[in-house]
């Protein structure tokens, strides 16, 4: 259903408040360069900091702005199951192509606590369903089984995987079947990723390189596994350095250097470093981003 790179969106602010105007201005950018979806009000948005208006407003403004050209999949995640299915009514209701759900992050629930919370979303809310599975900031991870009952419900479509496991598209591709999307959440693994089973990226660097990003997807996807490896490797300093400090702080910075926004972020996030700018910088040259 989903395929290719699907930027996960950063959110510009400005003064504290939400750039919707620079926001505007990237969602088209982004759609200009190639990607091939969208993914506002994820962790790369900033989505834990919004308010539950800015996260309405954030989903709507890149809804409008994709105007159908490109499927906009937005996050509508939480850990309140309650808030979830509130987040995910609103993205359907906004016009939204589908919604991408996180793993309940600090409750720590069993296999049937995730089984129970995201079958109330399904039922709930009719809008295609990714489940989010990112144990480095959720701390559990949802077993294959559990993801093989989930897609037996009619909504639940597929997984954004981050747990950089890359047996799992196969041993989720054998359980579930290839109808069942599986979107890498991990640039770095991406070409492994797509070896192993997958269907594409939710990605953090194509904020800044959607051509690229693009460009070795298409690679791959016309089976020229040589230009892939030869686009990836290109592009692995910059997947590295994306992740020096926790995101979205990296690749927002990286992104006030294109002058796409402000490099600013809400705390308890903060600035990178002098030697992390330093280090994004020269990545951003290395890939040919900046002269």
């Amino acid at each position: 259903m989903f395929r290719g790179y699907l930027t996960a969106l950063i959110t510009p602010f400005r003064n504290g408040e939400v750039d919707e105007d620079a926001y505007r201005d990237f969602v088209d950018w982004q759609i200009d360069e190639g990607a091939a979806g969208l993914v506002p009000c994820g962790t790369t948005g900033e989505s834990p900091t919004l308010s539950h208006e800015e996260h309405h407003r954030v989903t709507e403004i890149c809804i409008e702005v994709a105007a159908g050209r490109v499927p906009v999949v937005a996050g509508t995640g939480s850990n309140s199951t309650e808030e979830a299915i509130s987040l995910t009514r609103h993205a359907k209701d906004a016009g939204a192509d589908g919604a991408l759900l996180v793993m309940p992050y600090y409750n720590k629930p069993t296999q049937e606590g995730m089984y129970a919370h995201y079958k109330a979303v399904n039922d709930a809310v009719d809008i295609p369903q990714i489940i989010y599975n990112i144990p480095g900031r959720s701390v559990v991870d949802m077993s294959v089984e559990t993801m093989a009952r989930l897609a037996e419900l009619p909504n639940v479509v597929g997984v954004k995987d981050a747990t950089a496991d890359l047996s799992r598209p196969t041993r989720t591709r054998n359980a579930i079947g290839e109808e069942f999307c599986q979107l890498s959440g991990e640039d770095g693994t991406i070409l492994g990723f797509l070896a192993q089973g997958g269907d594409g990226c939710i990605s953090v660097t194509a904020n800044v390189a959607p051509r690229q990003c693009a460009g070795f997807f298409a690679a791959w996807d016309r089976g020229d596994a040589a230009e892939a490896l030869d686009r990836h490797s290109q592009l692995m300093p910059l997947h590295d350095t994306l992740f020096v400090e926790s995101n979205p702080i990296p690749v927002k910075y990286a992104a006030s250097l294109l002058g796409k926004c402000e490099a600013e972020v809400r705390l308890p996030l903060t600035s990178p470093s002098e030697s992390n700018r330093e280090r994004i910088e020269s990545a951003m040259r290395r890939v040919g981003l900046l002269n």
